[in-house]
């Protein structure tokens, strides 16, 4: 088997973890049926995405974007299960084959049992978001760790796990803070966030999508969505303009806005950081909300349901 993700250009973590996580569930499954494509963790159930031709198996995929496949030939699409219930819907399987995001598998991964809290809260934003914000700089202000979801899959889930608070814009952000119970916050920027696909992975766990808005934090970030900032309506995005990726060391301070140091940033710097105050003042109000958490109990339900489900699939297959 062959595993098909979504590679973005940028990377993205929850979409990378495609590339190791199918070796720790199903050790072997590129040594049989090479003829088959295993479509897991992703919102890729998408007729733009995959290819019109071959087997294909699908495992935790979910749909959030574009038109469907189609998929109404089970002797190439073995739908196993899909990411939740809205998915379920629409693909017209039993809605019970809307197990879980298979993302939530990775706590189970031996390197990252027993990770140490380095972090008091952290924010993760959407990878666009991350593209051509400033977000490095707003989580430095108000004293939240940042933690950029282009970068790679294991560094970014281990910053995750060693938080003690999330607050994530990232739909996998929350999935892996659920995973390693650690508490988590939904933010949205913009319309562009899918609450589609949440609303569709929040049902699995009887948590509810319900993300506090934060502004854009920078002009570049607004052009790219088409969206307002500082009362300027974006309507035609443009190609993306990337802001610098340097990160400070953060804190938890109780501080809600800190003046612009201008000796090592310059004026640009400073610039940037006034301009994204409202910004940072909605994060740091977002960081002080009260967080969900699913339950024990509902977790671990939809993990055993999932590996009963990869149990099928290694007696059919391997």
């Amino acid at each position: 088997m062959k595993p098909y993700y979504w590679e973005s250009d940028h990377g993205n973590f929850g979409d990378d973890l495609n590339l190791w996580l199918w070796d720790f569930l199903l050790p072997g499954f590129r040594d049989v049926h090479s003829d088959v494509l295993l479509v897991g963790v992703g919102t890729v159930l998408n007729r733009e995405l995959l290819p019109d031709t071959g087997r294909k198996l699908v495992l935790g995929s979910g749909f959030g974007y574009g038109a469907l496949p189609d998929m109404s030939d089970r002797d190439l699409w073995d739908i196993r299960c899909v990411r939740g219930p809205s998915t379920a819907q629409k693909v017209g399987v039993d809605e019970r084959l809307g197990i879980i995001d298979p993302a939530v598998m990775v706590a189970d991964m031996p390197e990252f049992r027993h990770l140490s809290k380095t972090h008091k809260k952290s924010y993760v934003p959407h990878w666009e978001s991350a593209i051509a914000g400033v977000w490095s700089e707003v989580c430095a202000t108000v004293g939240i760790n940042y933690i950029d979801p282009r970068g790679e899959a294991k560094d970014v889930i281990s910053a995750i796990a060693r938080s003690e608070l999330i607050i994530a814009e990232s739909m996998h952000g929350a999935i892996l803070a659920d995973a390693f119970r650690v508490p988590w916050v939904a933010v949205s920027t913009s319309r562009n966030i899918n609450s589609f696909k949440w609303n569709d992975w929040a049902g699995t766990l009887g948590v509810t999508y319900r993300p506090r808005h934060v502004p854009i934090s920078s002009r570049a970030e607004a052009i790219m969505k088409g969206s307002r900032f500082w009362g300027v309506e974006f309507e035609a995005p443009q190609p993306p303009v990337a802001e610098p990726a340097a990160r400070a060391p953060a804190s938890d301070g109780e501080v809600l806005v800190r003046q612009p140091d201008t000796r090592k940033g310059g004026l640009r710097l400073a610039a940037k950081q006034v301009l994204a105050v409202r910004s940072a003042l909605a994060l740091w109000q977002a960081s002080r909300t009260e967080p969900q958490l699913s339950t024990d109990r509902a977790l671990a339900e939809r993990k055993e349901r999932f590996l009963s489900v990869l149990d099928g699939v290694r007696r059919d297959y391997f």
